[in-house]
């Protein structure tokens, strides 16, 4: 698994140069990309996710176009249309920015949920149906959403099947105080984040390599506790009092994948309780819809997701 390590360690050190802390969100977001999932960032206004997100897509020698969702976004502007063409008599197909291999998706729920489920079925089928007529996308094609919390003003919920979709949901906080001052002394210095050639971003893997990643990730062995462990995770949340929907099987596939790339990642060929556990709150926490009542109480997804751990045995 050393080739997936070092990829991952080119990645990271195109990262370096241009971002300072957040790199717990980075990695999560290098583990979606190999394991074919999407990720959501949530977190105040400038914080460094558009910046992650562009980061990473400069860092890979793919196709990468950027969506700003607003209320009045229509899912034409993303899928694209049928156009008439005067000259020729004919109708062709106006392609959306979807047709990209890093589609990152800005401010997701600015838009309503109308136009946030035109991603739908690519994300699941990596496809668009357009007038009756299926289009395959690129590979790898890989969705980095982000959003504000929801409490803020002009805002739409996601819906929980789009939700669903996202491999992760990854906060992204304040930096700490030693990384705010490491943001002050890049500025200091003439970092644009407009400019990430002049900061030394530079593609180091190519879509091949990135497929090539993720075939010898899937070959990580998995012991037949670690399946048990899965399963008894996402049961856990299922039957958790605080929980009026629990994770679907899609999570325990997320789960188990996910940990598959991340153990390839650091360079074993074999997932490891601790690989599971480290993934389990941003795979599962936006898949549980937690009782009124608890959150009355100041109980968070997190906290359901804390207790499933605590009480669930770990392989030995």
């Amino acid at each position: 698994m050393s080739s997936v390590s070092e990829l991952y360690a080119r990645l990271t050190e195109m990262a370096h140069r241009a971002l300072v802390g957040q790199e717990q969100a980075y990695e999560l977001l290098c583990v979606a990309l190999l394991s074919g999932g999407h990720v959501l960032l949530e977190g105040v206004p400038g914080t460094a996710k558009t910046l992650m997100a562009k980061i990473l897509a400069r860092s890979l020698e793919a196709e990468f176009h950027r969506v700003q969702f607003t209320p009045d976004l229509m899912p034409s502007d993303i899928v694209g249309t049928s156009v008439f063409d005067m000259q020729s008599s004919r109708f062709y197909l106006k392609r959306g920015p979807i047709f990209t291999q890093v589609l990152l998706a800005d401010e997701i729920n600015r838009a309503p949920a109308k136009t946030q489920s035109a991603l739908l079925e690519a994300m699941e089928e990596q496809q668009v149906t357009l007038e009756g007529e299926s289009h395959a996308l690129q590979s790898p094609f890989f969705v980095v959403a982000t959003q504000n919390p929801v409490e803020y003003e002009g805002t739409y919920p996601l819906p929980e099947a789009q939700l669903d979709r996202f491999l992760f949901k990854v906060p992204v906080p304040y930096p700490g105080t030693e990384a705010e001052r490491g943001v002050l002394r890049k500025f200091d210095r003439g970092f644009n984040p407009r400019d990430l050639k002049a900061a030394g971003i530079e593609p180091v893997a190519s879509p091949e390599a990135i497929r090539e990643a993720a075939d010898k990730a899937r070959g990580v062995t998995v012991d037949e506790s670690i399946f048990g462990y899965i399963t008894g995770i996402v049961e856990g949340t299922r039957s958790s009092p605080d929980v009026s929907l629990g994770a679907s099987p899609r999570a325990s596939i997320g789960l188990l994948v996910a940990s598959k790339t991340l153990a390839a990642m650091r360079g074993r060929d074999f997932v490891t309780p601790d690989d599971v556990k480290e993934l389990a709150h941003p795979v599962l926490r936006h898949r549980l819809i937690v009782r009124a009542e608890a959150e009355l109480e100041g109980i968070s997804a997190d906290r359901v997701v804390d207790g499933v751990l605590a009480r669930v045995p770990v392989p030995r």
